[in-house]
């Protein structure tokens, strides 16, 4: 059953395809949620401060 419920989990923006990873850049949000690794979170790599609208840590949130 759990196995069932990530892809709607990813679908819905509550959790990610995958985790961010050494490297990772992207130049909008909608690529790093096109990769599958967003939200970004302050201490994770990908994450910069142009991508965090609301300056709380966390770039690209699932709503907007």
């Amino acid at each position: 059953m759990l196995s069932a419920a990530k892809p709607v989990a990813v679908w819905a923006g509550v959790a990610r395809a995958r985790e961010p990873q050494v490297g990772d850049f992207w130049g909008r949000c909608d690529d790093a949620r096109a990769a599958g690794t967003a939200p970004i979170y302050a201490s994770e790599p990908g994450y910069r401060e142009g991508m965090d609208r609301d300056g709380d840590g966390v770039a690209c949130e699932p709503f907007r």
